[in-house]
């Protein structure tokens, strides 16, 4: 438990001091101002407190040994707060976090918050090494999320709390380097166990964090059979070159910094601010911000029952697909579904190759695609817009993997106008507004994989949500439309054009 002494002495979040510019003459005719002594006085006893000021604060960050001691094993106290940093982690559920990664040109630079109750982190990727990774990430320890800004200042800023909606595509950085390897440090400073440390642990120094004494200790990374599983791709935790990590610790067994070398990155200083800790909300890729999943009511039970009929009356929608399935296929596509015709006829180009795009259709003969070049059109980046009315008369070839998760989530979209089968599977896992409207978000385990309807009160269907192999969700957002009539592709004998 935290101390309330640990608490009264816990440091807030700190600036450094702003140097002011100097007087602007322009006023005086570009003739300088006259300092009198009793204002150079004056002057120079503000020059005075603020140098007092700015080294009050210098000496408040200071992470230096508070003295030169030599290093020596750990007592059984000692050992025992090590042993027990990772669990106070977990239960501290999250905390604000600045992390420095490398030196020189390969410097990459993050700041924001980790959440190991989720095993969530939420940051702004910067420094000079940050390249086509700058900007925002949200990151499970399978799935990186990147929003990327490649105007942003080379100096990162804590995120936006509420995370922006849009842009977001699936990043799959180089397994054990980089930032991979930063985010795998990350997660695996929580553990829901004790992890004794080893005979070689040391107490290397003491330091303060504004008045708040913490110990210095150095020890070996936990071993891969007592840490948490790695980021899929990888085979271990990432590996210490040059000496042992170190730990800034206190009393209560809260690490406050690590320092360490990592192979591939080079060194790295973590520094986490314990009392910055928010709720963190993820993107609708990652599921969205948490609920608390319960059972149906009658009167949403009721809404679900009658979603099929509801479909099949409107008719139709016009849709627009967002499907981050994979870091060369962070796909976004618009079209139209069809309940009426039993059909689905879209236009799904990836972020980044606007310049070509694929044609699918679905339907119950199955789904057939065309390759078809467009000119680059401003806003493709984000939407390749809707396919050619009528569709192409020939290039049609059909698809044996029925368009992987891009296809699931059509499938999904027909068979929910469909009889309702066994939808005593289902639950509320929250509630949320899209289009201004209030909708339940009702999750359904079907044969495929999860699925989530967003249904609002008077029984309108607003976005169908699939859970894709890799972990992420896709959307399917409907809207009201007239939709064209979607006559099946004519098949061939040989499957051909």
């Amino acid at each position: 438990m935290e101390t309330s002494a640990a608490r009264a002495t816990r440091p807030g979040p700190t600036h450094p001091p702003r140097h002011r510019p100097p007087p602007d003459d322009a006023h005086t005719g570009s003739v300088p101002r006259v300092v009198t002594g009793r204002r150079r006085t004056v002057l120079l006893l503000l020059a005075a407190a603020a140098v007092l000021s700015g080294a009050a604060l210098v000496v408040g960050l200071s992470w230096a040994p508070e003295r030169s001691e030599q290093p020596r094993a750990l007592t059984g106290e000692e050992r025992e707060r090590l042993a027990a940093m990772r669990v106070t982690n977990y239960r501290d559920l999250r905390a604000g976090v600045r992390v420095t990664a490398g030196t020189g040109a390969t410097r990459r630079e993050l700041v924001g918050w980790v959440d190991w109750s989720r095993t969530l982190a939420y940051l702004d990727v910067g420094g000079p090494g940050a390249g086509v990774e700058r900007g925002l990430i949200q990151a499970t320890p399978a799935v990186v999320l990147l929003r990327p800004d490649p105007a942003a200042v080379p100096t990162p800023a804590p995120p936006p709390p509420v995370p922006p909606a849009d842009r977001w595509r699936r990043h799959d950085p180089l397994p054990g380097q980089g930032l991979a390897a930063v985010l795998d440090l990350l997660f695996r400073l929580a553990a829901d166990r004790p992890e004794p440390p080893s005979g070689a642990a040391r107490r290397v120094g003491g330091a303060t964090i504004g008045t708040l004494p913490v110990d210095i200790l150095q020890a070996p990374p936990p071993t891969p059979d007592t840490s948490p599983p790695p980021t899929p791709g990888t085979s271990a935790p990432p590996a210490p070159a040059g000496g042992h990590p170190r730990y800034w610790l206190d009393h209560d067994a809260r690490l406050h910094r690590m320092e360490l070398r990592l192979a591939g990155v080079g060194p790295v200083t973590v520094q986490l601010n314990r009392a910055d800790r928010p709720s963190l909300r993820p993107v609708d890729a990652l599921g969205g911000r948490p609920g608390q999943p319960r059972a149906l009511t009658a009167a949403e039970r009721d809404r679900l029952e009658r979603l099929p009929a509801r479909l099949r009356a409107r008719g139709g929608a016009a849709v627009a697909l967002t499907a981050p399935v994979a870091a060369t296929a962070n796909l976004r596509g618009a079209g139209w579904v069809s309940w009426r015709g039993r059909a689905a006829y879209l236009a799904v180009a990836g972020l980044g190759g606007p310049n070509r795009r694929t044609l699918l259709r679905v339907d119950d003969t199955g789904v057939r695609r065309a390759e078809v070049p467009t000119a680059t059109v401003p806003g493709t980046e984000r939407s390749p817009g809707r396919p050619p009315l009528p569709p192409p008369a020939r290039g049609w070839l059909a698809d044996p993997q029925r368009a992987g998760e891009v296809g699931r989530l059509l499938d999904a979209a027909l068979r929910a106008a469909r009889p309702p089968g066994q939808r005593h599977r289902a639950m509320r896992v929250r509630g949320d507004t899209i289009a201004g409207k209030t909708v339940d978000i009702v999750e359904l385990r079907a044969s495929g994989g999860l699925l989530r309807y967003w249904i609002d009160r008077s029984g309108g269907l607003h976005r169908l949500e699939s859970r894709t192999r890799t972990g992420v969700w896709a959307q399917l957002d409907l809207t009201p439309a007239t939709v064209p009539r979607l006559a099946p592709a004519p098949p061939r004998p040989d499957g051909g054009r």
